[in-house]
């Protein structure tokens, strides 16, 4: 089989090369022609842990090809996935949808035979059925249909979502599409994936409903964290007492600054506003939303209170930068709020990220970014940790009290054990859990 693949970014260049790895013919296509000259040059343009070594074998196995000619790439394809992003429209909430729009447009002038042209990026309910419309009133003759194949990839993990996902959906009217859909997805069907058939909007609205599901118990185990520091409890036993429920789960119960990212800020914002569009408001999510974006911006508060009340004149060394570990994905990080708050109170900040500081210098203005964990705790009143890299569990805590000038943690991902950090000398803050007195 061949597809195309429209769109290099996240989603695109995973998913392509793991189809490719599956014994497909893709070929990958971007406007951005520096990045077309660095894919070719084997050079990989997101950080994601396997990637290159995936990438790198599929073309030399000449399975996976990269272009800027999206004409070349969609004729003679099975099937074209569009895979563009969909950033929140400035101004409204909703999500832009120009770019997939747009695709569809140069796709429909391509098509050379029976084509499934199908969704790939996250997008509301309907845009299935509009894309349709578009490559029907460019083409009328075209022979084709649209389907929607909605994404499910972790950042950090996304290789292994997509070899071994939990599940695939695939929303479609005619079976012609789904026949095509099943031998692209066929490696999944040999080891029992459960493969999800559905109508185009169930698919759409399928997507946007797991991750605002996911949202919202990363929201309750927040405010659950809140409330056990008030009455003295511990996040950590009560997220582990409900998750052992197999009706609730153990995933996404980690307190913390909140979420960010490339999906969960911008798809709850658009689940919203397509519900209230249509008349059938999610209140449950606007009320995600709105707790999330309070929390992010609070965490400052948090780094203020360990240093007495004030951070004029103070150093606050920051640990992790990305919104998660195993990304350089700065979108919607909670950095972005915390860092900036620090800064306009009086705080200089010294940072180090293992990915991310490239792209944060960028969005992060008036930063010294550091080489390493340790350079950045030399002189530090405190130091936050923000992203719960590996590499940060396991600080040693002598040295590090000896390069601080105070020796003060906040923990905002609950890395360290309270009792041990304690014991070593730290005076010590993080979410949810009591701290202990420190010893005579």
């Amino acid at each position: 089989m061949r597809i195309a693949m429209i769109g290099t970014g996240y989603v695109g260049l995973v998913s392509g090369a793991c189809f490719s790895e599956f014994g497909v013919n893709v070929c990958c296509v971007d406007k951005d022609a520096s990045k077309i000259e660095r894919l070719e040059r084997g050079e990989i343009p997101i950080y994601e842990p396997g990637l290159d070594e995936l990438v790198a074998r599929n073309v030399a196995a000449g399975r996976l090809s990269f272009t800027l000619d999206l004409a070349a790439a969609v004729r003679g394809a099975d099937a074209v996935f569009i895979a563009v992003g969909t950033p929140t429209r400035r101004g409204d909430g909703h999500a832009d949808l120009s770019y997939v729009y747009a695709a569809a447009e140069e796709i429909a002038a391509s098509i050379d035979r029976y084509t499934v042209v199908v969704n790939k990026s996250t997008v509301p309910v309907g845009t299935a059925r509009e894309v349709h419309a578009i490559i029907s009133r460019v083409r009328p003759e075209a022979e084709f249909d649209v389907a929607s194949n909605p994404e499910f990839l972790r950042e950090g993990s996304a290789i292994g979502d997509f070899m071994r996902p939990d599940r695939v959906v695939i929303g479609a009217d005619s079976e012609r599409a789904r026949e095509v859909l099943r031998r692209l997805y066929r490696p999944l069907f040999l080891i029992e994936t459960p493969i999800l058939m559905t109508g185009l909007e169930t698919a759409e609205l399928t997507k946007y409903a797991g991750n605002a599901f996911l949202a919202t118990k990363i929201t309750f185990i927040n405010e659950i964290a809140d409330l056990c520091e008030k009455v003295g409890a511990n996040v950590h036993d009560v997220a582990k007492g409900i998750g052992l429920d197999g009706r609730i789960g153990r995933k996404f119960l980690h307190a913390g600054p909140g979420y960010g990212g490339s999906c969960f800020p911008k798809d709850t914002l658009a689940l919203m506003r397509t519900a209230q569009q249509v008349g059938a408001p999610v209140r449950i999510v606007e009320t995600v939303v709105e707790v999330n974006d309070q929390r992010k911006k609070a965490m400052a508060e948090r780094i203020k209170d360990a240093c007495g009340g004030s951070l004029d004149g103070r150093t606050v060394a920051v640990l992790g930068v990305t919104f998660k570990p195993n990304t350089d994905d700065m979108r919607d990080a909670p950095s972005l709020d915390i860092i900036p708050a620090l800064q306009e109170a009086g705080a200089t900040v010294r940072a180090f990220d293992p990915a991310g500081m490239h792209e944060a210098e960028k969005l992060l203005p008036g930063v010294e970014w550091c080489q390493d964990a340790y350079a950045a705790l030399g002189g530090a009143d405190v130091v936050a940790i923000l992203t719960e890299w590996n590499e940060f569990r396991a600080l040693d805590l002598g040295r590090t009290k000896s390069l601080m000038k105070r020796p003060v943690i906040v923990d905002l991902r609950n890395v360290y054990d309270p009792v041990q950090v304690v014991g070593a000398g730290f005076a010590y803050s993080s979410i949810g859990r009591p701290t202990p007195e420190a010893s005579a």
